[in-house]
């Protein structure tokens, strides 16, 4: 099912970005236009969307005039007016001119997704789109905290210009995600998008997969093969882990990222390109340089701007969006209804670690999708999937500063999820962790177990209460 159109007319290239990447994240599918003239072409070309946000001041005609020229060619599109100058003369302006509604600057962006779906709603369109998950993979960046929003203002501003972009990040935070948004919120957009993790490719072949080879230029090149570097010509080149190409090639890459140009293995013909490179590594790239096995001015190239990615543990208020978001595309690709995460099951996940961050949290809703058995996924399921998870599990603490984070992370989820007694919660779970375990040493008897604690046998009585024993 086809979801509503949304454009987003803004000249400032981060509020355009953001604006954008939430609604997507609603459902809808949204075109972005920095200025009045391209969105009017765009309405000759393609006809109105379903929906129109445009700031009011911006160069050429500004947002009231453009929206005089939209409801003369459109007089039925909804239109929904922002600024950052609320005052009497520009609202009354807006709502004059048949604007929907006024949206002032800076605005909190669930409002503003929640106004669309308001006014689609009484424009006769669907206020709960259906999304097309294939169609939106590319804009799984999701997020409402200060990184991410931070991170996504970043987007916007470099997404037009024509820069090498140096993404950092441990592993599974995305960082092809972003690479991908610089690219489709860029005046490449409509040129390829060519990805290819370097580290992926064995070293022997790495040359031939950039540079492209000609026929018979080592054994078993029967014909002609073009390189990512071609394939990319007029649009980028994306190479994830960066930090492990080695050494001779960094040397090649240099060079056509100085030049644009370049020649196939085995070939005479210079080969000259136009594209832009956006690098990625979880590697720290000074270190390598300082081994020598990365070179300075290849790093120097690559670094103009640098994005650091943050790690999801960074970011754990957006840990319970991603997992309804990971359950939902599971439950579309298994054409079943989408499992929920009981509060528990959320503390828990808030509470992890996630050593393999956005990527491990993908894979672990697929697998308690699949094989939770309940419509409800609990914290029994997960702890279930996570042990059976590869490497470290974060139930093991290693350190009493450990302790102390894990009980942070803990009280933040339980404030995140709106609870207000977490005090007593936290007590009456502290006194019964300590109290098992000290009867479990103590083979359960409760006199050298309250000792060990430095606690009476009454107290350890009382607060266990008669019916409360040790677990076996």
């Amino acid at each position: 099912m086809s979801t509503s159109r949304v454009w987003v007319v803004d000249d400032d290239r981060s509020v355009r970005f953001v604006l954008a990447t939430a609604l997507r994240e609603a459902g809808y599918r949204v075109d972005g236009f920095e200025n009045a003239h391209d969105a009017l072409t765009a309405l000759a070309e393609r006809g109105a969307p379903d929906l129109l946000f445009t700031d009011v001041r911006m160069p050429g005609d500004d947002g009231l005039v453009l929206l005089d020229k939209l409801k003369a060619q459109a007089p039925k599109l909804p239109v929904i007016v922002m600024s950052a100058y609320t005052d009497v003369a520009s609202t009354a302006g807006a709502f004059r001119g048949g604007a929907h509604e006024f949206l002032s600057k800076p605005f909190d962006l669930d409002e503003a997704v929640a106004l669309a779906e308001r006014t689609l709603a009484a424009a006769g369109e669907s206020a709960a789109p259906q999304r097309d998950t294939a169609a939106t993979q590319d804009d799984a960046l999701i997020g409402d905290t200060p990184a991410m929003r931070t991170l996504f203002r970043a987007i916007g501003r470099l997404a037009q210009a024509p820069l090498s972009v140096l993404i950092t990040g441990e592993t599974g935070t995305g960082k092809e995600l972003v690479a991908r948004a610089l690219h489709r919120e860029s005046p490449r957009a409509k040129s390829p998008f060519v990805a290819l993790n370097t580290a992926a490719i064995p070293a022997e072949l790495l040359e031939s997969e950039l540079f492209g080879h000609e026929a018979g230029a080592f054994t078993g090149a029967q014909r002609r093969h073009t390189g990512r570097f071609e394939q990319a010509h007029g649009g980028t080149l994306f190479l994830d882990e960066i930090g492990d190409m080695p050494l001779p090639l960094q040397t090649r890459l240099l060079r056509v990222l100085a030049e644009g140009e370049f020649f196939r293995v085995g070939g005479r013909e210079l080969i000259r390109v136009d594209v832009r490179v956006i690098a990625a590594t979880h590697q720290d790239l000074e270190t390598l340089v300082a081994d020598g096995r990365f070179r300075a001015d290849l790093l120097h190239r690559l670094d103009v701007v640098r994005l650091r990615l943050p790690a999801l543990r960074e970011r754990r208020p957006d840990i319970p969006r991603l997992a309804e978001r990971f359950l939902a595309a599971a439950a579309e690709r298994f054409d079943a209804p989408p499992k929920r995460l009981s509060p528990a099951a959320i503390e828990r996940l808030v509470a992890y670690d996630w050593p393999g961050n956005v990527r491990q949290l993908e894979n672990l809703c697929w697998r308690v999708a699949a094989l939770a058995p309940g419509d409800t996924i609990t914290h029994e399921d997960l702890d279930e999937a996570l042990a059976a998870t590869p490497g470290k599990d974060n139930v093991v603490l290693e350190s009493e500063d450990d302790w102390d984070r894990r009980l942070a992370a803990w009280a933040r989820a339980q404030l995140q999820l709106g609870r207000d007694d977490i005090h007593a919660q936290a007590r009456e779970r502290f006194e019964h962790a300590l109290f098992e375990a000290a009867l479990e040493h103590t083979g359960g008897r409760r006199t050298e177990a309250a000792a060990r604690l430095g606690l009476g046998r009454n107290t350890l009585t009382r607060k266990l209460g008669p019916g409360r024993r040790p677990r076996s």
